[in-house]
């Protein structure tokens, strides 16, 4: 695969329902797209799933750009490829910056499997032919929402609800969801907002039955999550502090948690992520597949990803319709009574809406 052509377009898509955190609230999504041709005139696509603000890790939208168009780009323009994996060793020279590194990582993933005739999970090595996806709930100041969001995703089938915490509004909103949903698989996810000053609230949540508590902890930190553990009856799970292979080989080794929700993009790619998922797998820990409020190309990738055998526990991979009035894939994604069949066409296996794409496009780079 020689790569003569990759554009860069700087997208903002506005959100079908505001989503809150612990970070704060997001309306709108202003990420990136990366769309990579060979000389056979096959496109491949990545999603840069950044934030306009550097709230989740230290990279967003613009230094994204920078890194992608400065630095990034002109190392693979006009190269020869022949496996994804050969990124890592290029890419390595540019300390982190996963989430740029990560949508060219995934593009020429998806340009491979299209060269190849295959789907991007079966290059992957994926066998699952359908995943089961669940559901992400943002903070609600009211309650009464909360709960009828709940109702209605738990109707709707998917087979986990997640529920966004911080200090204040965490055991007393669980205690209230669980009087009405006793029996739902439900998990709560903190996104850093606790100190192990706060394990007395934390060890409270002990006594509602949760899958997991999420990330309670500074993102990045090992060592801490390992104290907190041991005092926990409750499964944490890393996701902010896992940015590579040796992040979670040493959580392992340490007893920073017990399962471990894999991000692509947080990761480094697709390359990157496939390498975890098989550390995991040996070592007998359960994943699950995040989300970033991607688009459907991200989407896509997740999807892919989630075909390999450990990835036990529902992800964060619901329908479009979820996030989006209307996605820059055909068909959107649709999850029916949580659950989500695996396209069948060539890469990614959605076809990219090009109108669509220019219609939220506001600036576009192009290398040849």
């Amino acid at each position: 695969m020689k790569l003569i052509e990759i554009n860069v377009y700087k997208v903002n898509m506005k959100m079908k329902n505001p989503f809150t955190t612990s970070f704060g609230t997001e309306h709108d999504r202003l990420f990136l797209l990366v769309e990579i041709k060979d000389e056979a005139g096959i496109s491949g696509w990545g999603e840069c799933v950044t934030s306009e603000q550097p709230l989740y890790i230290e990279e967003f939208t613009e230094s994204s750009w920078i890194m992608l168009n400065k630095f990034l780009i002109p190392l693979i323009i006009n190269k020869e490829f022949n496996h994804p994996d050969e990124l890592q060793e290029i890419f390595s020279v540019y300390k982190r910056n996963n989430l740029a590194k990560s949508a060219l990582d995934a593009a020429l993933w998806d340009l491979y499997a299209k060269s190849k005739g295959i789907t991007l999970a079966e290059a992957l090595g994926g066998t699952k032919t359908s995943i089961e996806v669940g559901i992400s709930l943002g903070i609600e100041e009211n309650i009464d929402n909360l709960l009828e969001n709940i109702r209605q995703k738990t109707e709707e089938g998917y087979k986990r609800i997640k529920v966004k915490i911080k200090p204040g509004k965490d055991v007393e909103v669980v205690k209230i969801i669980r009087s009405h949903f006793p029996d739902i698989p439900l998990m709560v996810d903190a996104n850093s907002a606790y100190t192990l000053n706060d394990i007395d609230t934390l060890k409270k949540l002990d006594q509602f039955n949760l899958m997991m508590i999420e990330q309670p902890l500074t993102a990045g930190d090992l060592i801490d999550h390992a104290k907190l553990q041991k005092e926990l009856k409750t499964p944490i799970c890393l996701d902010e502090s896992i940015h590579s292979y040796d992040d979670a080989r040493k959580a392992i080794e340490i007893g920073s948690g017990r399962i471990i929700n894999l991000k692509i993009a947080r990761v480094g790619g697709l390359s990157q992520a496939k390498r975890i998922h098989d550390l995991c797998e040996q070592a007998g820990i359960p994943m699950w597949c995040g989300g970033m409020l991607e688009s459907g190309i991200g989407r896509a990738h997740n999807i892919a990803i989630t075909s390999l055998a450990n990835f036990t526990l529902p992800g964060d991979t619901a329908s479009s319709s979820r996030y989006w009035h209307k996605d820059i894939i055909e068909p959107e994604v649709v999850a029916v009574n949580g659950s989500l069949e695996l396209p069948t066409k060539p890469g990614i296996g959605y076809d990219v809406n090009r109108e669509e794409v220019r219609k939220h496009t506001i600036e576009v780079r192009t290398f040849n």
